[in-house]
């Protein structure tokens, strides 16, 4: 081998071990529309070994008509790179949400031939969310200790004249303040719910065996409001335990597989709640305005087979209020919200027909605590 070509090859092996060392998919697409080379996470994201990215046209793998492909010619076209931002690659292949941030580049060295590299958004926009979830919180919060306060004491009086009155009453007005005191008894219930919000005292914390939690949540389900829906169970039994209040955690759940029975529906023949839990390390996020870094490896999913949720409510979906039920309060998935962000972690739906998934990331406990780089998340 000559020395030339030894330096070549060198080159080559370092260029390749420096693009499978992103994180970011970085694929290599020639004039023929193919794909050329990829990177180790490009292979991940497209869930295709390089082999088969390499048989394969761009326009197979991404959604028609994405504007991907229109990028792609006018950096062609132009010579100059361009980006594009929250751009949705999702396909039959790979369903569910996938934004990504685009950029796009030219290659000198190879006539029409195009860089892209993906950055995924789903981690940073969930936090985003999240965050703004937590804020719809604490402005609950505010709103039921001014309930509290407002609203129950005058509807303590108010049933009480409706019993005084029920005394001197004939059968027709006895039926009026009979539904006087029921009513007035619905409100300090939707009331109390919402007291829950303002409770800011600190909860007694443990190592808990998520899968005990979830366990009890489907034994209490099936006697119950799920008596005649299938349930299938995917657990990694490996997970160490997370640091929770196995009360509020058996709320969390108990909450969430009653939406999906719901979303499902008692008369379905075909019904199912699948309950998952797995390790996904990587997933550290940056808490805004501080130097921390949480770290969320644990992830505990509900999915369920019912219509899905419409798209209008999704990103409103956990503030307080909002609801598909006709009878709902809208305060259950924003009391989950707030669980799961008092224990440092965050919750994220993604929904499609027959397909929604609630899954809830937590730090992981380490014998003393959650670990060292990964503390609470602070509400900002």
């Amino acid at each position: 081998m000559s020395r030339a070509h030894a330096v070549t090859t060198r080159e080559t092996i370092s260029a390749d071990a420096m693009l499978n060392a992103l994180p970011h998919p970085v694929i290599m697409v020639s004039p023929d529309g193919k794909i050329a080379d990829a990177n180790v996470a490009a292979e991940a994201f497209f869930e295709a070994s390089i082999q088969m990215l390499r048989r394969n046209m761009l326009r197979d793998l991404v959604p028609f008509g994405s504007p991907l492909l229109t990028l792609i010619e006018q950096v062609r076209r132009t010579g100059s790179a361009v980006n594009e931002y929250k751009v949705d690659l999702a396909t039959p292949r790979n369903p569910g949400e996938r934004l990504v941030d685009l950029h796009v580049a030219p290659l000198p060295e190879y006539v029409n031939h195009v860089i892209v590299m993906l950055q995924e958004r789903t981690i940073a926009d969930k936090m985003d969310r999240q965050l703004t979830h937590r804020g719809a919180a604490r402005s609950v919060i505010a709103l039921a200790a001014m309930l509290a306060h407002e609203i129950k004491n005058p509807l303590s009086g108010i049933r009480g004249a409706a019993q005084l009155l029920e005394q001197s009453a004939n059968d027709e007005d006895r039926q009026l303040t009979t539904l006087i005191c029921d009513e007035t008894d619905r409100i300090v219930k939707l009331v109390d719910r919402m007291e829950v919000f303002a409770d800011e005292r600190p909860v007694e914390r443990e190592p808990v065996n998520i899968h005990v939690v979830l366990d009890h949540v489907k034994r209490l389900a099936q006697t119950g409001f799920a008596r005649n829906i299938k349930f299938v169970e995917e657990y990694d039994p490996s997970l160490p335990p997370v640091l929770a209040n196995r009360d509020q955690l058996i709320q969390v759940f108990l909450n969430l597989v009653k939406n999906a029975a719901e979303a499902v529906g008692e008369g379905e023949a075909d019904g199912e709640i699948y309950l998952t839990t797995a390790f996904r390390p990587g997933v550290r996020l940056a808490v805004p305005g501080t130097n921390a870094r949480v770290s969320l490896p644990l992830e505990f999913c509900v999915r369920d087979n019912g219509p899905g949720v419409p798209d209008d409510l999704m990103p409103h979906l956990f503030d307080p209020f909002v609801t598909t039920k006709r009878t709902g309060s809208g305060l259950g998935l924003a009391l989950v919200a707030k669980i799961v962000g008092d224990h440092g972690g965050i919750i994220e739906c993604e929904s499609q027909p027959r397909r929604t998934t609630f899954r809830v990331l937590m730090p992981i406990y380490s014998g003393e605590g959650v670990i060292d780089d990964a503390p609470s998340v602070q509400s900002p």
